[in-house]
């Protein structure tokens, strides 16, 4: 089938705040996630899916104790936020399709939910095996119909699933590897949700391309806001990278492998042999490290260090360029400073976090501001990919005329919603 093009669903509020409601619940699940790596807990419950053997939802409360508070919150969050992915998938599928479509859609929703629930490592595992491939299958179907949001709604509910179980397999198969790839799906999850609450609201109807044929006069310079058009996208992606590498030292449980800020082991660039890895080892005093460094990770670490000075430097220039359009009322202006706040902000507690010795609420601070980074940057190029120009006038006769209640079928006469 050749590529259509669909109009964007029309507005509808309710859909709309649940899509938000997941978006911050996936926030609140990276902040407990952030406070079992921040405090090494992440092994306070051995077992998966059970809990020290009992179900996981009976899991008595006064054996909340320690480790196990942060360890057994984080399992609830994350059931909980599969439920709300599940519903939102649900929904829709069901506003965006009719007649069997509909129903075999929602039926193979609540079947695979089903699956879940029966709580068997070898039907996780199928799940698990099988979701990249509904994943897959589900972007193609995004390509060929851009206006629609149903087919987001199955990457989610495929994610969701992967996750949970990448979660599981952290603690069966005690492999730091498998937590790299969880911290970084949630990251990439939440973005996915940060950019569904974006295409459902009200805001997304209210802007306009400025290839829609109504430029405006400014329509031509807003386009072109940023002269090399690659820098935004490289940015993003150099900004998940960075989150990579973060996660990656994170789950070596090895603690902090340089000491001090700015400097590294008094040097500008420290010396990484053996001798001197030796060395470094003999003098941490760290409480959470029990594991000794390496000079690999003291090279991880100072890349990680360059990489976020470059990061400021190139998100710096994209604010500055996005303050020299013509309005700078355009949504593409404020958010890039923004976005510049927020990633001065997270270099901060880069530096508050060594200087505290990586305590774990300012640890935690950090990877969740780098998750909100991650999802505003992928924001930001979804607006400017669009060509997006605000208009006042076209938001106020969207607004007024936005469905308040009932969901609808969003696409565009004569496609078929199949």
């Amino acid at each position: 089938m050749s590529r259509k093009s669909v109009r964007a669903p029309a507005a509808d509020p309710w859909l709309h705040q649940f899509a938000v409601l997941t978006a911050l619940a996936t926030l609140g699940l990276i902040v407990i996630g952030g406070l079992v790596t921040s405090h090494g807990v992440g092994m306070a419950v051995p077992d998966w899916p059970n809990t020290y053997g009992y179900n996981m939802f009976l899991f008595p409360i006064s054996k909340w104790v320690g480790g196990i508070f942060y360890e057994h919150s984080h399992r609830l969050m994350a059931t909980f936020v599969g439920l709300l992915t599940t519903a939102l998938a649900l929904w829709l599928w069901a506003r965006e399709t009719k007649g069997k479509y509909r129903l075999l859609g929602i039926g193979a929703i609540l079947f695979v939910f089903a699956l879940m629930g029966a709580r068997v490592f070898p039907v996780y595992m199928t799940l698990a095996c099988a979701a990249p491939l509904a994943i897959g299958f589900s972007f193609y179907k995004v390509r060929q119909t851009p206006g629609q949001l149903r087919w987001l709604g199955i990457v989610a509910f495929a994610a969701v699933i992967l996750q949970g179980v990448l979660g599981g397999l952290r603690v069966v198969w005690l492999k730091d590897e498998i937590g790299v790839i969880h911290a970084t799906l949630a990251q990439l999850f939440f973005s996915l949700m940060c950019a569904t609450a974006l295409m459902t609201g009200k805001w997304w109807q209210s802007w306009r391309s400025v290839d829609d044929g109504h430029q405006d006069n400014d329509a031509a310079q807003n386009q072109a806001w940023l002269r090399p058009r690659w820098l935004l996208p490289a940015t993003t992606l150099l900004l998940l990278v960075q989150l990579v590498l973060g996660a990656a030292m994170r789950h070596q449980h090895a603690g902090l492998a340089i000491p001090d800020f700015p400097l590294a082991y008094g040097k500008v660039w420290p010396a990484m042999d053996s001798v001197s890895v030796g060395q470094y080892n003999q003098q941490r005093v760290e409480i959470t490290a029990w594991k000794p460094i390496t000079g690999l990770q003291v090279g991880l670490q100072m890349v990680h260090r360059l990489m976020a000075l470059l990061i400021c430097i190139a998100i710096g220039f994209c604010a500055w360029s996005a303050r020299q359009l013509p309005d700078r009322k355009n949504p593409i202006a404020r958010l890039t400073l923004f976005w510049f706040g927020l990633i001065v902000t997270q270099a901060f507690l880069g530096a508050v976090t060594i200087w505290s010795n990586k305590a774990a609420d300012i640890a935690t601070a950090h990877v969740l501001i780098g998750a909100v980074s991650l999802a505003l940057g992928i924001i930001i190029n979804m607006i400017s990919f669009r060509g997006a120009v605000w208009s006042p006038k076209i938001a106020a006769q969207n607004l007024s005329s936005s469905s308040t209640f009932s969901p609808r079928p969003s696409a565009a006469p004569g496609y078929s919603l199949q």
